[in-house]
């Protein structure tokens, strides 16, 4: 369903480039926070509040703040049975600083009470059954429900919000446009007209996020990452991921198909959450995929999901690149300089 097609476009001399500053850009980060640790030789007391703390990046979010040593509230869904919910429920016996609420997204009141004495909320919305028509309209309700509870809990000092490059990349004259970065947004009458409900959900649900954070007075950062691939993502992430990837081969055709390991937007969710200068989207990736070998090594990432096209089997074709639109300069600077909005 998602076959690639052979490029036909720029030189292949720049993907070196690419993945030189990629790597830089990952490098800078880490060494960001670990100079971070060492300034501040207490450990956090800030208490967080990752909801929905099952999803794919919401679980990695989770770990990596009980590893810096911050107290997690890790909202999940009611009754929910996922590989995920079951880890972080066993977690809870062995970490002191986990508590567990079980949250309705839907249901006002048990996000507030999920929210109590937090000083921050990691909003990460994500169907694990994957995106239609109807869940549209239920990531918009939540992600206001989100929004509004934090507005009405006095402990709550940002909202650090996960939304997708989905929400930026979808429009009719994307093959036109030279910059795709954070003042791009996606067309919402392009996506519905396409049937690209993941777009459609992150792009209205971040909209009305916004909407709400402003009018409210609530501090928000956003951020936008590419598909998230990472360990066990096919097992723990299948749906999202595919629903993601609708339209995947205009996305490549276009320049603007990025991927990115959750481990780094795990750590770009937290930077944005502790420095304070952070404000507004960031587009969040480490690979662009325009080439074909790139394409081919996303397909081998994604298997069994994504079937291997028979014909590149063996071997693969295709040196050159399709010129890239996307850009992260504004993560590249908050990561490496400092503030960036």
């Amino acid at each position: 369903m998602y076959y690639f097609h052979s490029p036909t476009s720029l030189s292949h001399t720049s993907l070196l480039i690419y993945k030189d500053r990629f790597n830089h850009l990952f490098l800078a980060l880490r060494k960001t926070i670990n100079q971070n640790r060492v300034m501040n030789q207490e450990k956090p007391t800030s208490c967080c509040c990752v909801l929905d703390a099952s999803t794919y990046v919401g679980f990695w979010i989770l770990k990596k703040l009980l590893t810096r040593g911050y107290s997690v509230r890790a909202a999940i869904r009611k009754n929910g049975e996922s590989i995920l919910e079951e880890k972080i429920r066993n977690m809870q016996a062995t970490e002191e600083r986990l508590v567990v609420y079980d949250v309705d997204v839907l249901d006002y009141q048990s996000i507030l009470v999920s929210l109590n004495n937090c000083n921050a909320v990691f909003c990460c919305l994500d169907n694990p059954e994957g995106y239609d028509e109807m869940e549209v309209d239920l990531e918009v309700r939540g992600a206001i429900n989100v929004v509004e509870a934090c507005a009405r809990t006095e402990s709550i000092d940002k909202i650090v919000f996960s939304s997708s490059l989905t929400a930026a990349i979808w429009t009719d004259n994307i093959g036109t446009q030279k910059d795709v970065d954070e003042k791009s947004w996606s067309d919402l009458d392009f996506c519905l007209r396409k049937k690209l409900w993941h777009a459609l959900a992150k792009t209205q649900s971040e909209k009305a996020a916004w909407a709400l954070a402003m009018d409210r007075m609530v501090n928000m950062v956003s951020v936008n990452p590419g598909l998230i691939v990472g360990p066990s993502v096919t097992q723990h992430n299948p749906r999202p991921t595919m629903s993601f990837l609708k339209g995947a081969a205009q996305m490549y055709e276009n320049g603007v198909l990025a991927y990115v390991d959750v481990e780094f937007v795990a750590d770009v969710h937290i930077r944005v959450f502790e420095d304070t200068s952070a404000c507004g989207r960031y587009f969040c990736f480490n690979q662009i995929v325009n080439t074909e070998e790139e394409a081919l090594k996303l397909v081998e990432i994604l298997s069994p999901l994504i079937p291997m096209p028979p014909r590149y089997e063996k071997e693969m074709q295709g040196s050159e690149v399709y010129e890239e639109r996307l850009r992260n300069n504004k993560l590249n600077k908050l990561v490496e300089a400092g503030s960036a909005c």
